[in-house]
Protein backbone atom coordinates (compact mmCIF):
# COMPACT_ATOMS: atom_id res chain seq x y z
CA UNK A 1 0.00 0.00 0.00
CA UNK A 2 1.47 3.33 -1.02
CA UNK A 3 0.91 6.33 1.16
CA UNK A 4 1.61 9.72 -0.41
CA UNK A 5 2.42 9.80 -4.10
CA UNK A 6 6.19 9.50 -3.50
CA UNK A 7 5.96 5.83 -2.62
CA UNK A 8 6.20 6.00 1.18
CA UNK A 9 4.93 2.66 2.44
CA UNK A 10 2.91 2.11 5.57
CA UNK A 11 5.90 0.73 7.46
CA UNK A 12 7.95 3.80 6.59
CA UNK A 13 5.17 6.11 7.72
CA UNK A 14 4.90 4.24 11.02
CA UNK A 15 8.67 4.45 11.51
CA UNK A 16 8.64 8.21 10.86
CA UNK A 17 5.73 8.66 13.26
CA UNK A 18 7.49 6.64 15.95
CA UNK A 19 10.67 8.68 15.43
CA UNK A 20 8.76 11.91 15.83
CA UNK A 21 7.10 10.64 19.02
CA UNK A 22 10.44 9.50 20.46
CA UNK A 23 12.29 12.71 19.55
CA UNK A 24 9.53 15.10 20.65
CA UNK A 25 10.66 15.21 24.32
CA UNK A 26 14.12 16.26 23.12
CA UNK A 27 13.15 18.62 20.31
CA UNK A 28 10.32 20.51 22.02
CA UNK A 29 12.44 21.86 24.94
CA UNK A 30 15.19 22.92 22.54
CA UNK A 31 12.73 24.76 20.32
CA UNK A 32 11.04 26.30 23.37
CA UNK A 33 14.39 27.49 24.75
CA UNK A 34 15.06 29.28 21.46
CA UNK A 35 11.56 30.71 20.97
CA UNK A 36 10.99 31.97 24.54
CA UNK A 37 13.76 34.62 24.49
CA UNK A 38 12.77 35.64 20.96
CA UNK A 39 9.13 36.01 21.98
CA UNK A 40 10.11 37.93 25.09
CA UNK A 41 12.29 40.30 23.05
CA UNK A 42 9.43 40.91 20.60
CA UNK A 43 7.03 41.70 23.45
CA UNK A 44 9.55 44.06 25.08
CA UNK A 45 10.07 45.84 21.77
CA UNK A 46 6.34 46.21 21.29
CA UNK A 47 5.88 47.62 24.79
CA UNK A 48 8.70 50.13 24.28
CA UNK A 49 7.30 51.19 20.91
CA UNK A 50 3.84 51.63 22.44
CA UNK A 51 5.17 53.71 25.33
CA UNK A 52 7.25 55.94 23.03
CA UNK A 53 4.28 56.43 20.70
CA UNK A 54 2.04 57.31 23.65
CA UNK A 55 4.53 59.94 24.85
CA UNK A 56 4.91 61.39 21.34
CA UNK A 57 1.13 61.64 20.93
CA UNK A 58 0.76 63.34 24.32
CA UNK A 59 3.46 65.88 23.45
CA UNK A 60 1.91 66.56 20.04
CA UNK A 61 -1.52 67.01 21.60
CA UNK A 62 -0.10 69.46 24.14
CA UNK A 63 1.64 71.44 21.38
CA UNK A 64 -1.54 71.64 19.30
CA UNK A 65 -3.53 72.77 22.35
CA UNK A 66 -0.93 75.48 23.07
CA UNK A 67 -1.06 76.73 19.47
CA UNK A 68 -4.87 76.77 19.54
CA UNK A 69 -4.84 78.73 22.82
CA UNK A 70 -2.42 81.25 21.31
CA UNK A 71 -4.64 81.59 18.24
CA UNK A 72 -7.72 82.17 20.43
CA UNK A 73 -5.81 84.78 22.40
CA UNK A 74 -4.74 86.59 19.23
CA UNK A 75 -8.27 86.54 17.83
CA UNK A 76 -9.65 87.91 21.09
CA UNK A 77 -6.97 90.61 21.15
CA UNK A 78 -7.80 91.58 17.55
CA UNK A 79 -11.48 91.86 18.43
CA UNK A 80 -10.76 93.81 21.64
CA UNK A 81 -12.16 91.11 23.92
CA UNK A 82 -10.36 89.44 26.82
CA UNK A 83 -9.24 85.90 26.01
CA UNK A 84 -11.03 83.11 27.83
CA UNK A 85 -8.75 80.54 29.37
CA UNK A 86 -9.47 77.07 28.03
CA UNK A 87 -12.20 78.30 25.68
CA UNK A 88 -13.26 75.67 23.20
CA UNK A 89 -15.52 77.70 20.87
CA UNK A 90 -14.86 80.93 19.09
CA UNK A 91 -17.20 83.85 19.98
CA UNK A 92 -19.55 84.88 17.18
Amino acid sequence: MKLFGGGLKTGGAIAIGAGVVLLAPIVIPVVASVLKPLTKALIKGGLLAYENARIAIAETTETIEDIAAEARSEIAADQGQPAKAGAKKMPK
